[in-house]
């Protein structure tokens, strides 16, 4: 299983520019001949670019080093130095570059292919040639290249998804994302079986598409690092609607409508924007007999705050078709409204 990393932290310089050559033309029959030292060349930037085929910051955390090459020195005969090559570093979409030093958000890379230059390479300094004047015909001075730039980058990865299923540990987050995508998580019978978030797509229609992530399951104090929720938080902030799962089993002996009141309670104290996303509950275990009772209960509950509930069993598939068609009308809604506002 390929290790899942969020942060990283990598050191960065782009190229030194190529020194400028001081040279002078030797022609026979030339006595005094002219100065001909070329420029050099311009260091390589370094650049971050966006792949979609990259899924965590784990490279990143075996090398840590990234230098673009030099450019080449001016050379006589008025030959300028070669451009170095710029030096590009891959990473996820949904990546946040920071600036160590300042703190400042360089870029956020959401697209693939999107790239943002990080480090300017150095110019490359001037040749002798360049410096000749009315009253100086042979100069004997050169630039020395500008020196590239060195930086201490933070890398932080936001998933890219669509929907957010949250919910405490065990509430069938997994094997809900397993039923409906072709994502394939770890599943089992023990509290943190998600140790990383998943991500899964779901087709509906005619051919169209959206994005799920599940998250390591929520506690109570999940805000203040209580569990492995917290540090995985962040994913579910890029998302447009977040489905709640409540698990109906008496087994755990839980309360939903409380569950569901803690669980908000942890978003808002995250962060209001997150807590303020659409949501949709999603009470799953339905295919136990004893969850119909406290179905009803949470049922009263959303009707009463106007949520929409979709009972369902990630186990049997019951109730899983309803609850995709009614996130893809959420999710339509969000974008007619979003086509209405207009842009800055």
């Amino acid at each position: 299983m390929v290790k899942f990393i969020d942060e990283a932290k990598i050191y960065i310089k782009s190229g030194d520019g190529g020194r400028g050559c001081v040279s002078f033309r030797r022609e026979k029959y030339v006595p005094h001949g002219g100065p001909n030292g070329g420029d050099g060349g311009n260091g390589g930037d370094v650049v971050v670019i966006a792949k979609r085929n990259m899924s965590s910051l784990l490279d990143h955390r075996y090398q840590q080093h990234y230098r673009a090459r030099r450019g080449e020195h001016g050379r006589g005969k008025d030959q300028h130095g070669k451009n170095a090559e710029d030096l590009y570093i891959p990473v996820p979409l949904g990546t946040i570059i920071k600036d160590q030093e300042s703190g400042d958000i360089l870029g956020d890379l959401t697209n693939d292919g999107e790239t943002l230059i990080v480090a300017r390479g150095g110019r490359g300094g001037r040749g002798n040639a360049r410096f000749i004047t009315s009253t100086n015909q042979a100069p004997k001075n050169a630039d020395p290249g500008g020196e590239g730039e060195e930086k201490t980058l933070l890398l932080e990865l936001k998933l890219l998804a669509d929907v957010g299923i949250i919910g405490f540990p065990n509430a069938g987050k997994s094997t809900l994302i397993s039923r409906i995508s072709a994502a394939r998580p770890k599943i089992a019978d023990y509290p943190f079986t998600t140790l990383v978030p998943n991500l899964g797509v779901v087709s509906y229609g005619d051919g169209a598409t959206f994005v799920v992530a599940d998250i390591p399951g929520l506690i109570e104090g999940a805000h203040e690092g209580a569990g492995l929720g917290i540090q995985f938080l962040r994913h579910i902030e890029r998302t447009k609607v977040l489905v709640h799962m409540i698990d109906l089993s008496p087994i755990t002996d839980r309360d939903p409508v409380e569950d569901y009141e803690t669980m908000n309670n942890e978003l808002k104290s995250y962060s209001e924007e997150l807590y303020g996303k659409p949501q949709i509950v999603a009470a799953n275990k339905i295919d136990i007999t004893e969850a119909v009772e406290r179905l009803k209960e949470l049922k009263e509950y959303c009707d009463k705050l106007e949520i929409t509930l979709f009972p369902i069993s990630s186990a049997t598939g019951e109730g899983l078709e309803e609850l995709k068609w009614g996130i893809v009308k959420l999710l339509d809604n969000i974008r007619i409204q979003d086509l209405a506002e207009p842009s800055d």
